[in-house]
Parts: structure tokens; C-alpha cells; sequence
């Protein structure tokens, strides 16, 4: 009985002094900012700004998020964090990185609250909610969608905000979960990147970052982060998972679709890549010439973005470039693969066709001199 006792008794100890590590970990951060940090709110102020958590507005797997009311007046949502498993870094992440910067396209953090294992942090205020409600409005019950104008806009604006990520701070910042549900609007439908709980901070001569673990979201994670071989992990992470981000925006779907009636629809990239191969473009409802052209090129970008190989991908900067061009300026890139082993198969196809082709020719050409020697 008294082994028993003493077993737990020294459970009890390690736990609390992982925890208090942890803790311990968080204050040292938070001092070693000084008055660089956002405004530190106490629990008692928490529950007076969310009027006792009365307003619920989303629930994820990082916590819930409450609509708030600072007391002059401007309106704040309040993401009370859950129990995490990353031992506290993921808060140390979104203070210290979306605490330093201040960018038109990216949210506004407005203060923190933190006591032992509970953790808040307080936004401004997003009246038309995430991206995903309005791109996939038929997913998520909204009755009135964006235009492709409107939709292009918004990717310009999200373009910006990834780019002063990667090269405006005198940090390069990476975000590693760029997804519409992180996208929020103002109450002008101007785009604010969110949730830096992933967030990477290296310096800016860094091309490349050390990652123990793939982190994101799957379907806009970049394949380098499983796939080693194909590149290093760097901000062309990033440039994969906006280049998945615009081509369901493009398209007003999600990408992969396991429920489509055609098979080769089920990953939508590789179906949209053969139709424009083909020369058939994808027709828009009720669209105009104009806004055709607007979903053609957002396509033909996302489908440089989404190259298999790190090296292949534009920068942040060139895809500005290309949105804000012309689309007649656009080629198509090579056809994007999910995993290294299809890209070989790829190129053999590829390259078995041209020898197809070269036969063909050197055929033709030899029937020709026989039929023009006799």
C-alpha cells in the first residue's frame, strides 16, 4: 500500500513540474518582450468583455471563440484556448508572432490573457465570419455568394498578407496553415490571415527551416513535408497552400470531392489542369468575359502554385506579379503531381510520347521517299 502511495505521490510531482515548466516557459517569453507585447487582460476582464462567455461564435480544435465588447466600445472576439498538447507553444506562437506585426491583410491581436493552464486572446472583431462560409456557401448554409470580382479581391488581399509574412518583417514569418476557414473578413470583405498557432519565425537569410513533424491541415499541407526528397521545407510551404486556397476559391469548391459522379473529378486540380490542356475552359454560370478571364487566371496561378517540388513555385511576390497581369500573359505550368512517385510516371508518359512522335514522323518521312522513288 505504501509502494502504491508513493508511486502516485511521484506521479503528482512530475506532473506538476512538467507543468509548471511549461508555465514557467510562457512568463519568460512573455518578460522578455517587455512593452513590445499586446495588452495583458485579466480573468476578471475576460468574462466582462464576453459578458460572461454569453456569444458564441465558432468551436475548433484549438479552443472556442466569444464575441466580446471592450469598454470603449470596440468590438473584440475572444478565443479562450484549450488544453494543448504543444506544452504552451502554440500560444507562444500566435503572441510573438501576430504580436509584433501590424499589416492590413493580416488580424489585428489586441491583447492576451494568461493564468497557469488558462489562455485567451482577444481580436479584433470580424462581422462576415471566415472565408469557407462564402466559397463553399452551399456547404455552409449562406445564402448569398461572392462574385468572381469580389472573390479575386480578396485573394489579391491574401497574397499581400502571406508575402509581408515572408519578406515585409525583419522576420520571416511562416505561417504552415494558410486555409479558408483561417481567412477572416472585416465588414468590407477585406481579408485578415488568423490563427498563427503553427507559426514558424526564422530569420530572413533563412531559406530553409528544420521541422520534427509535418504541421497544417491535410489537403493544403505542402508534399515536402512528408516527402523529404523533393526540397527543403521553406516559405514556399506556404505558396502550396495558398495555391490550393485560390483554386477552391476559383472555383467555389472544395478540391477534393470523394462524392463526385465523375472519378476523374475527385481531386479537382488534376481535372481542371486536362480540361485547360485540352483547350476547354471551364465555364462559370452566369459570368461575364471578364470575369471568366478572372477565374481562368486565378487557375492558372493556383496551378503553378501547387507544383510537386519546392523550386518549381513561384514566390509570394511573383504571384502578385501574375494575379495582378494579364492572363493572356499566363502559360500553363508542367501538370501538378500528389507524390514524387507520380510525377516519374509522368515524365516517362511524356517522354514515351515524344519518342511516339519522333517515330511517327521519321515514318511519314520514309513513306514519302518511297512513294517518291517509284
Amino acid at each position: 500500500m505504501g509502494g502504491i502511495i508513493l508511486v502516485i505521490a511521484f506521479l503528482i510531482y512530475k506532473w506538476r513540474r512538467r507543468h509548471l515548466s511549461v508555465y514557467d516557459d510562457i512568463e519568460e517569453f512573455l518578460q522578455s518582450y517587455g512593452d513590445l507585447m499586446p495588452v495583458r487582460y485579466s480573468s476578471w476582464d475576460i468574462r466582462k468583455m464576453s459578458a460572461g462567455f454569453k456569444e458564441k461564435l465558432g468551436e475548433g480544435g484549438f479552443g472556442s471563440v466569444y464575441k466580446g465588447k471592450l469598454s470603449n466600445g470596440r468590438l473584440v472576439a475572444i478565443k479562450v484556448l484549450g488544453k494543448s498538447k504543444a506544452n504552451g507553444q502554440d500560444f507562444i506562437n500566435e503572441v510573438s508572432t501576430i504580436g509584433r506585426i501590424h499589416h492590413f491583410n493580416i488580424v489585428q491581436l489586441v491583447g492576451f490573457y494568461v493564468e497557469g493552464s488558462n489562455r485567451a486572446l482577444v481580436y479584433d472583431f470580424m462581422p462576415n465570419g471566415s472565408l469557407d462560409k462564402h466559397i463553399f456557401p452551399k456547404l455552409e448554409g449562406v445564402t448569398k455568394s461572392l462574385c468572381s470580382k469580389e472573390i479575386f479581391e480578396i485573394s489579391l488581399g491574401i497574397a499581400r498578407g502571406i508575402e509581408y509574412l515572408h519578406r515585409g518583417c525583419n522576420m520571416q514569418i511562416l505561417h504552415f496553415d494558410i486555409k479558408p476557414h483561417n481567412i477572416l473578413l472585416d465588414e468590407n470583405f477585406i481579408p485578415k490571415i488568423s490563427d498563427f498557432g503553427l507559426a514558424r519565425l526564422c530569420p530572413l537569410e533563412n531559406s530553409l527551416v528544420s521541422l520534427t513533424a509535418a504541421r497544417g491541415t491535410l489537403g493544403y499541407i505542402a508534399p515536402e513535408l512528408f516527402y523529404k526528397k523533393i526540397g527543403g521545407v521553406s516559405y514556399k510551404a506556404d505558396v502550396y497552400s495558398f495555391g490550393i486556397l485560390l483554386m477552391e476559391m476559383a472555383n467555389k469548391r472544395k478540391n477534393l470531392n470523394p462524392h463526385a459522379e465523375n472519378s476523374s473529378q475527385i481531386y479537382f486540380p488534376l481535372w481542371i489542369y486536362d480540361q485547360y490542356r485540352k483547350g476547354k475552359e471551364m465555364e462559370v454560370e452566369d459570368a461575364t468575359e471578364e470575369e471568366s478571364k478572372i477565374v481562368k487566371k486565378m487557375i492558372i496561378v493556383a496551378l503553378w502554385c501547387i507544383q510537386l517540388k519546392p523550386c518549381d513555385r513561384p514566390s509570394m511576390n511573383k504571384v502578385m506579379e501574375m494575379l495582378e497581369g494579364e492572363v493572356e500573359s499566363l502559360q500553363l505550368p508542367p501538370k501538378p503531381c500528389l507524390y514524387p512517385q507520380e510525377q516519374e510516371h509522368e515524365k516517362h508518359n511524356v517522354e514515351a510520347a515524344g519518342e511516339t512522335s519522333t517515330l511517327s514522323e521519321e515514318g511519314s518521312q520514309e513513306s514519302s521517299l518511297i512513294s517518291n522513288a517509284h
